[in-house]
């Protein structure tokens, strides 16, 4: 009996391992491209990318420069979705920039990813590069786009890089409320949001637990050395991460969302959130990770 049990569990540990490397060897995206894009983004050349400026306008080419190499179409008349928004007693013009690939099975229903380009500019002579707030999640739609050349999705998918998100989410809020698609075509809005860095090399996703139809596909993620850890949702003792950026104004809508970032740093919102301090092995980790979300729920 004793050996029977044995052999169990070695059978157990042997499939979740072998699992775990064959779902590693299917994720194939470039681990340099998504790094030269958060540097590249991140960069003094981009200014902090605050909404209205030569920076974020440079930001936006950078976008459709790399959704037409990818082969990532425009959504409905084009790549590029203007909108005005007053903040105090100045107007601010916004662009968002929205990418579609077409689904092979599903194509009339959608998966959003998102990820904002924009950041907070240049203040008092010093520029806030924004690597990791959140030049990280932009990068990252660039690669799941890579990935989808080789792996085209079942459901169609909505790539969009939002703009003005820290001026209030004004990006996400046109966008959501100018679809021309019925809500009930947008199954999930996947939110990547400071993807970059992590002490404890833990990925946070909230969500799951409000729209509970996802806590399997978020549960049965599993990489070495790197956690991801469902929460901040209202549901622990966490602070709510519900509105806290994009995904907020699809949550609204009772569009479900599943957002995934990290804890604050020292380096939020301030000067000093460079490349430099970002942490290249867990972002490649968590990038994969949020990948893997998608081809569970996308499959099922």
């Amino acid at each position: 009996m004793f050996k029977i049990k044995l052999l169990l569990v070695f059978f157990v540990l042997f499939k979740t391992a072998f699992g775990y490397s064959q779902n590693e060897k299917n994720i194939c995206f470039s681990h340099e491209n998504l790094l030269r894009h958060i540097k590249t983004l991140s960069s003094d050349a981009f200014e902090g990318r605050r909404t209205g400026t030569q920076g974020a306008n440079k930001a936006k080419k950078y976008i459709i420069n790399q959704y037409h190499t990818l082969q990532v179409k425009p959504f409905k008349q084009g790549y590029q979705q203007t909108f005005l928004f007053n903040k105090g007693k100045k107007q601010y013009k916004g662009v968002n920039v929205i990418g579609y690939i077409k689904g092979t099975c599903v194509p009339n229903k959608y998966i959003v990813i998102s990820a904002h380009y924009d950041h907070e500019g240049i203040k008092n002579g010093k520029i806030y590069n924004g690597a990791d707030d959140n030049a990280s999640g932009l990068s990252a739609l660039f690669s799941f786009a890579e990935y989808f050349k080789t792996h085209p999705p079942k459901h169609s998918v909505i790539l969009a890089a939002f703009d003005a998100e820290e001026l209030g989410l004004k990006g996400s809020s046109y966008f959501v409320n100018n679809l021309n698609v019925p809500y009930h075509k947008i199954l999930l809005n996947i939110n990547m949001d400071m993807i970059s860095r992590s002490n404890t090399n833990t990925l946070h996703v909230a969500g799951s637990n409000i729209y509970k139809q996802f806590i399997q596909a978020v549960c049965c993620v599993a990489h070495e050395n790197f956690t991801l850890k469902s929460g901040h949702d209202g549901f622990d003792e966490n602070d709510s991460w519900v509105y806290a950026s994009d995904h907020a104004n699809f949550h609204k809508k009772d569009i479900p969302f599943l957002y995934f970032g990290v804890d604050d740093h020292d380096d939020y919102h301030e000067p000093t959130d460079d490349f430099e301090n970002i942490h290249p092995t867990f972002y490649i980790e968590a990038v994969k990770t949020i990948i893997s979300v998608f081809n569970k729920i996308d499959k099922s």
